[in-house]
């Protein structure tokens, strides 16, 4: 199938396609006599896990790896479990900290007292006037 026809089906724009092949992250499986990229249904598989590694922040040059080592045939699994084990582990440690930031920001209003001070007119009321 031609690039059109993968982008309509996967959601990507032609030009993420042409992205996606100029830096030898999809292949395709040849070209046709007018020179136009044609594609196997095995692309799918590789879209689906290059969405998935990019949603995990993975950079595209180790997607890059993990595809080319799928590919050969070469086991990846624990180089994948690692990456995504190492991924999760980064992920609870942002969420440990929002968790400190967001505590520390309701201590902070529990313990807000006024200034006693004249309160000021809203600011986008002075702007009116």
């Amino acid at each position: 199938m031609k690039i059109g026809e993968v982008a309509a089906r996967s959601g990507l724009s032609v030009k993420t396609i042409r992205f996606y092949c100029d830096e030898g992250l999809i292949q395709p499986i040849e070209r046709s006599d007018g020179g136009y990229r044609l594609f196997d249904e095995t692309v799918f598989e590789e879209l689906h896990l290059m969405r998935t590694l990019k949603a995990m922040e993975i950079p595209l040059q180790e997607i890059a790896q993990i595809l080319e080592a799928r590919r050969s045939g070469v086991c990846t699994c624990e180089s994948i479990k690692g990456t995504i084990s190492a991924k999760a582990g980064e992920i609870e440690q942002k969420i440990a900290a929002l968790r400190n930031l967001h505590g520390e920001l309701h201590s902070l209003l529990a313990r807000w007292q006024d200034c006693g001070g004249v309160k000021s007119p809203d600011l986008d009321e002075r702007r009116h006037v």
